[in-house]
């Protein structure tokens, strides 16, 4: 039996984590859900995840609003480690945080992540909005390029922060709210990214930084949570 895990990036339990799933996986509006999210735009029983022939795939259960994936919408998909799969407001990360570490590290050892594919990055669409998210020049697109000598050391080489504790309620509001902020920049940028096919799956931002970026939010998103309610 295979399993799966989501992390959950936007929607209201966004920083949650549903770690080593057993398929199959259901994700919809109701209880009896595996991923269940509180969403008025995700339909009773929304989405399945199996496992078949050694593939993990996603199935949209003929719901209202549909899904998408890497911002296509989809019927039936094959998922590949880093997908983000969008339901209603809701955005999850397919795959752990080790998984998906792993991945990024093969693709840079193996020569896939690319010079010119790990540092740029288009700015499209919104997926949520409209029929199409392709970056494709249009007023609004932008570009980004920071090669990798220009990298700056890592500020936190042992990784985030530990979350503040004892906080009065006004600094636990005035620290959610900047970390708010926050999110809400990154994710601006990730609802830009498009799936591309050609040479191999890509996404329309380096993999390397889309997943940097990826990460932070996350981590983002679980210390907003933590914040917000201390003793959960």
């Amino acid at each position: 039996m295979a399993k799966v895990t989501l992390q959950l990036l936007e929607g209201l339990e966004r920083g949650l984590m549903f770690r080593d799933l057993p398929t199959p996986v259901t994700i919809g509006r109701e209880d009896d859900n595996t991923v269940r999210l509180n969403d008025e735009r995700v339909s009773r029983f929304h989405a399945k995840i199996q496992e078949d022939g050694g593939q993990i795939i996603l199935t949209d259960l003929e719901s209202t609003n549909g899904t998408r994936i890497n911002g296509h919408p989809i019927q039936m998909r094959v998922l590949q480690i880093g997908d983000q799969i969008a339901i209603g407001r809701c955005l999850l990360l397919f795959g752990s945080p080790e998984e998906i570490t792993a991945k990024v590290e093969a693709m840079l050892n193996s020569g896939e992540a690319s010079a010119e594919t790990s540092s740029h990055t288009e700015y499209g669409a919104e997926p949520f909005e409209g029929q199409t998210c392709f970056a494709d020049g249009q007023a609004g697109a932008g570009s980004f390029h920071e090669s990798d000598d220009e990298q700056p050391n890592e500020l936190f080489p042992d990784g985030a922060p530990e979350t503040p504790r004892g906080l009065r309620p006004l600094q636990r509001a005035q620290v959610s709210d900047l970390l708010g902020y926050c999110h809400e920049q990154i994710r601006r940028v990730l609802q830009t990214a498009t799936e591309e096919t050609g040479n191999g799956p890509a996404m329309r931002v380096g993999w390397h930084e889309w997943q940097r970026l990826l990460r932070l939010e996350m981590e983002l998103a679980a210390s907003m949570k933590k914040v917000a309610d201390p003793d959960a």
